[in-house]
């Protein structure tokens, strides 16, 4: 225990030490033993232990009498986590498993890579943590070309006029897009770009999967004054790009339904109401139709549209095309 507890003064003065030498004020060897309230041995052990740990460029500047860094740029890249801390950082690299086809896949496990090089060796984990205690079951996602998933978000960032091949679901062959990309969207590890296409002159959505020869038109843009994210998808159930407002939708569960729908968050808008009989009725706004088209065909029998009729037409006029097949 007492050596755990040094273990972690040590750090601690680890990370003020660097401080120190990068404010360029030469701290000498007596300096920090004031600072620190330490004897000369262990300022001399954590010089040591700074060069041997951190591979810090630590020189001694005989003029100044104090230390300093030959590389002005380095700094101590410390974390220092708890044991909870560490846990979490655990259970986020099968999280990682949703982003296997991004780019961003490698980049996430290189920096939760470094952050465990970087913990204090006094943290102590229940090994159970980092095994395969926890599962994480992901949807079937498509690949995405490295250079197109970086592209889109260097012209997001740049505001870059982009040009680029897209096919939709529904078409056979790939066009040519002109595309002023605004905001990248994540739905459940499926990536999106919303924007402005200069063919049709208005915002779409594309799926950056389905993107091919992306390259830069040399241009810059503005995003257009009219342009209102919230309005054209919903954050709770979906990114189709729809300009029309929000309707109201009033679903009526069964009672084998009660407590899954109830217990969980389908809408930041949602009211539930329980009735006698056990079912549950669910009310939210969305401007989402197709999501909520494709979501309620997912509980079958068990769910009934009381509001809009618009989309119990829709149920109907699927479950007949259903039964055709």
């Amino acid at each position: 225990m007492a050596k755990k507890r040094e273990d972690k003064f040590k750090m601690h003065r680890m990370i003020q030490l660097d401080s120190l030498i990068r404010s360029g004020c030469y701290p000498s060897i007596e300096r920090i033993m004031r600072e620190y309230g330490v004897s000369r041995r262990t300022v001399l052990r954590d010089i040591e232990f700074l060069r041997d740990r951190y591979d810090a460029p630590l020189e001694f500047d005989r003029a100044r009498e104090g230390y300093f860094y030959s590389d002005p740029t380095f700094m101590i890249q410390s974390v220092l986590l708890t044991e909870g801390d560490l846990f979490t950082v655990s259970t986020i690299m099968p999280l990682l498993e949703q982003y296997k086809n991004t780019p961003l896949e490698k980049s996430f496990r290189n920096i939760m890579e470094k952050i465990c090089e970087l913990l204090p060796d006094t943290v102590q984990v229940d090994t159970s943590f980092l095994n395969s205690d926890v599962y994480f079951i992901r949807d079937p996602l498509p690949k995405i070309d490295g250079e197109v998933f970086h592209s889109i978000f260097r012209a997001v960032k740049n505001r870059e006029t982009v040009r680029f091949l897209y096919k939709s679901g529904a078409s056979k062959n790939f066009k040519q897009r002109t595309f002023d990309a605004y905001r990248v969207l994540c739905q459940k590890g499926n990536w999106y770009v919303i924007g402005f296409d200069h063919g049709s002159e208005d915002f779409r959505v594309f799926a950056l999967p389905r993107i091919r020869e992306i390259s830069f038109a040399g241009e810059r843009f503005e995003i257009h004054g009219d342009f209102d994210l919230e309005k054209r998808i919903d954050m709770s159930f979906g990114i189709w790009n729809n300009p029309e407002p929000p309707v109201e939708y009033e679903l009526r569960f069964d009672s084998e339904l009660e407590i899954y729908i109830s217990e969980r968050e389908w809408h930041e808008n949602q009211t539930v109401e329980k009735n006698e009989d056990g079912s549950v009725i669910l009310r939210f706004r969305s401007n989402q139709r197709q999501m909520v088209l494709s979501w309620v065909l997912g509980f079958g029998s068990h769910v009934k549209v009381l509001k809009p009729k618009e989309l119990a037409d829709e149920i109907k006029a699927e479950a007949k095309r259903i039964l055709s097949n």
